[in-house]
């Protein structure tokens, strides 16, 4: 009896170590799907604070959580079942997918290239204040920034689902659910830092010292400027994202010319001694963001001459 009562609780520590080493393995699976996905995830951060850019600051952080609570909606409803369906039954669709999601990037991304070349934006109605627009103001900026999540929720989705494709189901859906809810709450976490640096910074030039007041000043100030840069962030990171995308998924289907030249190219600076991984990162980066805007460009292009593609542009004007 005793012995049956040990081999019991033996084989009950044994499922405790598997279950163990099996939290640990999707953990650490669900890291590198994450980290794969960073390129996404700095546009989505760059992108999210220029739609409450102008609003009243009691606003700020319930339309942020709208946002945030859609994305994640985005993610969970929508994006993860489709994904795991199409890997279960039709993975071979998948890299088709995230070329065209690519794609969709590297053109926001060409248009705002061009609307910074040409001085004006093509989507900065929806960033407009709510008592420049109407009412509706609100609820206009909050649809536009999910919609505009949605193809960035879709490719972190689809990039996280290709490095756990090895999974057997179960794990694939845990880590899938683990990278939804993390990058949404990392995303949503710094957007709304960002968006209220300029309150905390207003609330500390109130405080008796001097040097609080100093800090205060400089985060009001700094605040236009790191908008700034976070623009120009999204935009090199839309491009080098959707490029490289590309770059891979030619590859992957059989046009190789593309990805043997750029590796061929860092294949020139990988051995150089202390910086070699650097410069070839760095070569395949600015390879992967050249290729962006040529295929935005054209994309772009393409829209515009599409009589859908214009009307889009006027209703958003």
């Amino acid at each position: 009896m005793s012995a049956g009562l040990f081999a019991l609780l033996d084989d009950v520590a044994m499922l405790a170590r598997l279950a163990a080493a099996s939290i640990d393995d999707i953990g650490a699976a669900a890291g590198r799907a994450t980290a794969k996905a960073a390129g996404v995830v700095i546009d989505d951060t760059a992108v999210t604070p220029q739609y409450v850019h102008g609003v009243a600051a009691e606003r700020e952080l319930p339309i942020i959580k709208r946002i945030a609570i859609g994305s994640l909606r985005n993610k969970i409803v929508f994006i993860l079942p489709a994904a795991l369906l199409l890997s279960q039954f039709a993975p071979w669709v998948l890299t088709p997918i995230l070329m065209l999601g690519a794609t969709y990037l590297c053109y926001e991304g060409a248009e705002k290239v061009l609307g910074k070349v040409l001085r004006h934006g093509v989507a900065d109605a929806q960033r407009l204040p709510a008592a420049v627009v109407g009412a509706d103001a609100e609820r206009f900026m909050i649809t536009g920034a999910i919609r505009t999540d949605f193809i960035l929720s879709a490719e972190i989705m689809v990039i996280a689902l290709n490095e756990v494709a090895d999974q057997s189901f179960l794990p694939r859906l845990i880590i899938l659910l683990v990278v939804a809810v993390i990058i949404t709450l990392a995303v949503y976490g710094v957007v709304a830092g960002i968006v209220k640096m300029d309150d905390i910074g207003l609330s500390l030039t109130q405080r008796p010292s001097g040097f609080v007041k100093k800090v205060g000043r400089g985060l009001v100030a700094g605040m236009p400027k790191l908008l700034s840069a976070l623009t120009v962030v999204g935009t090199v990171a839309m491009l080098w994202v959707g490029g490289h995308i590309l770059l891979v998924g030619t590859d992957e289907l059989g046009w190789h010319a593309p990805y043997a030249l750029v590796h061929h190219a860092e294949g020139y600076v990988h051995h150089i001694s202390g910086v070699g991984g650097v410069l070839a990162w760095l070569v395949n980066t600015a390879a992967s963001a050249v290729i962006g805007l040529v295929v935005g460009l054209v994309a772009a292009a393409v829209m515009h001459v599409l009589p859908f593609g214009d009307e889009d542009k006027h209703a958003a004007a």
